[in-house]
């Protein structure tokens, strides 16, 4: 029999409670006990499985509960990062986001345009330093390998151009646009989902709804969120992978999250977009609002990048605050008016950003390098990062979970 095949990968209530049953309060350990089955869980789960180990990964809720379920779906390939001089974060990203869009999950990332507006509020110079990244960003996309046919060279457009692809744009001023592409994830909880499932098909037992109570380098206490009951899970290394909860798994890790609100919108109120839109921020450089058209009727706007302080909610609220900053945003750009009205619905999630102890300047100057942290009992702590980047948390995760417990894989 095929130990890849669909029925290996499946996922039900009568797995699950037979897995649990198998190593909750039970001598069986495992090689690794995954925390958290996010995108960066769910990959260290496989990851681990695939290279042979015994894993068992838990979640107190269920697949893609947390930040991997309110991302904006974009794979992009670290632009930003590439402006601010972080290279290595930019290759990277760039690397993966090419892994996602051309082997991992081909059928759930396809190439989306985007257009950067000249408006007024963007200054000829400035209009060269784009140009000048956007073509930066091409090179990196060679030199990740990522072919030309899976995501097209940016190129400049005319005012006309710009609005046809962008009708809600306000024509007064506008000089033209600047055409780029990035990666578009049709669905960011089923590439979570996927990818625990092929875990699964490796032999990792995928647990949903077991709240870890308290976690050691050997294991953890765990409540079985359906009947209440307790017991122990004994595994000889450990990858705490909770995301924004992982400070409170680990003692000696810090986090300052941060939240990114998202509006949405219905894409007749933007006048039937071709394309996302890059609207820049008034007063700031290198910071943008995006426009993500999502294809089904709606229009993603977003997003914030503020400081959370105080405990983690399961679920993050949205203030009006947030909402009114990306409708002025909108206002600077768009003929449209768009009112509180024309919001239709709103969500957002909260980055785990490592605490790097340098002060309490702004969250948006944190660096989106992820961290992995080896606790002094042995759990792997794995923070920071971007959705695109999972794999390769999840890789650099797994290695120091090997070395921290010496396993042979």
């Amino acid at each position: 029999m095929n130990p890849h095949a669909p029925a290996a990968a499946s996922l039900h209530a009568a797995r699950r409670t037979r897995e649990l049953t198998a190593v909750a309060g039970t001598r069986t350990e495992a090689d690794v006990l995954v925390v958290g089955l996010g995108a960066t869980g769910a990959g260290a789960a496989l990851d681990a499985a695939s290279r042979g180990l015994s894993v068992v990964a838990v979640d107190a809720h269920d697949l893609a509960f947390g930040t991997s379920r309110w991302s904006s779906k974009l794979i992009h390939g670290g632009l930003r990062y590439l402006a601010t001089g972080q290279l290595d974060v930019a290759h990277e990203s760039a690397v993966e986001r090419g892994v996602l869009m051309e082997r991992t999950a081909p059928h759930l990332v396809r190439a989306q345009p985007f257009v950067l507006p000249l408006t007024p509020l963007v200054s000829r110079a400035e209009a060269a330093i784009a140009r000048a990244g956007f073509r930066a960003g091409d090179l990196l996309r060679a030199a990740a390998g990522t072919s030309r046919a899976t995501l097209p060279a940016p190129r400049a457009l005319s005012a006309v151009e710009t609005r046809h692809m962008a009708p809600a744009l306000r024509p007064t001023g506008l000089r033209g646009g600047l055409l780029s592409w990035d990666g578009q994830l049709t669905d960011d909880a089923r590439l979570v989902t996927a990818v625990a499932r092929t875990a699964a098909a490796h032999g990792a037992r995928i647990l949903t709804r077991v709240r870890v109570l308290a976690l050691t380098g050997s294991g953890a206490r765990v409540r079985d969120e359906l009947t209440g009951e307790e017991s122990e899970i004994r595994a000889r290394t450990v990858v705490n992978a909770a995301g924004v909860w992982a400070g409170g798994l680990v003692g000696d890790v810090r986090l300052r999250p941060s939240r990114g609100t998202h509006l949405v919108l219905r894409s007749e109120a933007l006048g039937g977009l071709a394309a996302g839109m890059h609207i820049p921020i008034p007063g700031e450089r290198n910071r943008f609002v995006l426009v993500l058209p999502q294809g089904d009727g709606r229009v993603y706007v977003g997003l914030t990048d503020e400081p959370v302080d105080g405990d983690v909610p399961d679920v993050p609220e949205v203030p009006e605050t947030d909402i009114g900053f990306l409708l002025d945003v909108l206002g600077s750009a768009l003929d449209v008016v768009l009112g509180r009205a024309d919001v239709v619905g709103a969500f957002a999630g909260l980055r785990p950003l490592l605490d790097t102890g340098d002060g309490p300047g702004r969250t948006a100057d944190i660096s989106r390098r992820h961290a992995v942290v080896t606790s002094p009992g042995g759990v792997v702590t794995v923070v920071g990062g971007k959705l695109t980047t999972y794999r390769r948390m999840a890789q650099d995760a797994v290695d120091a979970a090997v070395r921290a417990g010496r396993l042979t894989a």
